[in-house]
C-alpha cells in the first residue's frame, strides 16, 4: 500500500513539473515510467534490507537463546547427598549381632536358632545361646534407634539441600539449568527413598531378631521340658529364668 500510495506521488509530482514551461538551453528529457520504476526498485531492494536486517536479530536473538539454554548450572548438592548417606551406611556397617552379610548370616542363624536341640547339647550351651539371643535383639533395636536419629538429622540437611535446589531451579536462566536442578532434585528425592528403605531394613531386623528370640525360647523350653521328664540327657537346672531371655 506505501508503495502504491508512493508512486501516485511521484507521477503528479513529475507530471506538474513536466507541465510547467522550461527555458529552452534548460530543457531535459525526463522519463516519467523509468523514474517510477527506479523508484519502485529502490524502495522495494530497501525493504528487503530491512527484511534481512530484522531476520539477522532474530538470528542474533536465537543464538542468545542457545548460549542461555546451554549454559551450566553452577551449583551441585550431589556431594552432600552422598555424605548423608555414608552416615546411615556407616550404621549399617557398624551393626553388631547377627551380620547382614547373606552366607554369614545363614551360619550364624542355624548355630543359634536351631529348629530342635541335639540331645547332646548341654544345659549350659543353651544358656549360652539364649544369652546371645537376647543380646542380638538388643542389638538390633540398638540399630534401628541410631539409624532412625540419622535420618532425623539428615531431614535438616535435607530440607536446606531441597531450599537451595529449589531457588536454583527458579532462577534457572535456560534449559539446561532447569533441568540439571531438576535433575538433583530427583537425586534428592532418591536419596530419600534409599534412606527410608535402610531405615526399615534396620527396624525390621529388629522385629525378626524378637521374633527369632522368642521361637528360640519355645524350642528351648521344650527340649528342657523333656529333659526333665526324663527323656534323652539328664537335665541339669541352672539358676536362670531361661523364659526371660
Amino acid at each position: 500500500m506505501k508503495i502504491r500510495v508512493l508512486s501516485a506521488t511521484l507521477v503528479a509530482v513529475l507530471s506538474v513539473s513536466w507541465a510547467v514551461p522550461q527555458p529552452a538551453l534548460a530543457f531535459t528529457v525526463i522519463d516519467p515510467a523509468n523514474l517510477v520504476q527506479n523508484t519502485l526498485t529502490a524502495i522495494r531492494t530497501l525493504e528487503q534490507i530491512n527484511n534481512q536486517i530484522r531476520q539477522l536479530q532474530n538470528e542474533a536473538q536465537m543464538l542468545t537463546n542457545q548460549a542461555r539454554n546451554l549454559e551450566k548450572l553452577d551449583f551441585n548438592v550431589v556431594n552432600r547427598l552422598r555424605s548423608t548417606l555414608a552416615t546411615t551406611d556407616r550404621l549399617i556397617a557398624e551393626a553388631r549381632g547377627l551380620a547382614y552379610d547373606v552366607q554369614s548370616m545363614d551360619q550364624e542363624f542355624a548355630r543359634l536358632y536351631p529348629e530342635q536341640y541335639a540331645a547332646t547339647v548341654s544345659g549350659n550351651q543353651m544358656y549360652r545361646d539364649a544369652r546371645e539371643h537376647w543380646q542380638n535383639t538388643l542389638d538390633g533395636l540398638h540399630t534401628a534407634m541410631r539409624m532412625q536419629a540419622q535420618v532425623s538429622q539428615n531431614l535438616t540437611q535435607d530440607e536446606s539441600a531441597l531450599a537451595d535446589l529449589v531457588s536454583q531451579s527458579q532462577s534457572a536462566t535456560g534449559a539446561l539449568q532447569a533441568m540439571q536442578a531438576t535433575n538433583q532434585l530427583l537425586a534428592l528425592q532418591a536419596k530419600q527413598s534409599i534412606q527410608a528403605q535402610q531405615l526399615q531394613l534396620t527396624q525390621d531386623r529388629a522385629a525378626s531378631l524378637e521374633l527369632a528370640r522368642q521361637a528360640a525360647a519355645v524350642e528351648r523350653g521344650r527340649e528342657v521340658q523333656r529333659r526333665f521328664l526324663g527323656s534323652g540327657t539328664a537335665y541339669t537346672p541352672y539358676p536362670v529364668d531361661f523364659y526371660s531371655y
